[in-house]
């Protein structure tokens, strides 16, 4: 089976899908009975934690453990097919969330903690809305700050937890 929205094959038991994070549609059967969210395909996905000898993936050293389920998934999975959770590379080095936190607060209306984040989109959007605003935008930085330092915010773009 394919996702409909990005193409990714889907293992029969997945309630998600690996690339794109799109929730499996709860009407598709296991028979190959369709619905509106995913097609069949000529080429089923194989799961690459089956019995396989431990798993083809697993012995070539191609991929990595769920954070949260514990299942073994492909190299550049985004999503785990199978708990829904992000996955991040594990390549990228953990930001921290207090030198984060104080950039928002202090310098939150130019974007620098959306730049230290890597959400530059966003970061860019801030310091045009200050510029326009003469500074009144600058609260949603500040604010952000404050949600960084208490937690709600605890990723960067790459999907990398904050470190303490």
């Amino acid at each position: 089976m394919t996702c409909k929205q990005c193409g990714a094959y889907l293992p029969d038991d997945a309630t998600f899908c690996p690339v794109c994070g799109c929730a499996k549609d709860p009407g598709q059967g296991a028979g190959g009975q369709q619905s509106s969210g995913y097609q069949q395909q000529g080429q089923p996905y194989q799961q690459p934690h089956q019995q396989q000898g431990q798993g083809a993936y697993q012995q070539q050293g191609q991929g990595h453990y769920c954070s949260t389920c514990n299942n073994f998934l492909p190299a550049g999975t985004a999503v785990c097919p199978y708990c829904g959770a992000r996955q991040y590379v594990p390549g990228y080095p953990q930001k921290s969330k207090v030198a984060a936190g104080v950039l928002g607060i202090l310098l939150g209306g130019f974007g620098a903690h959306n730049f230290y984040l890597g959400y530059t989109g966003k970061a860019v959007l801030q310091l045009v809305l200050t510029l326009c605003s003469c500074g009144i935008a600058s609260l949603w930085g500040f604010i952000e700050g404050i949600l960084i330092l208490t937690g709600s915010i605890g990723t960067d773009a790459n999907g990398v937890p904050l470190s303490n």
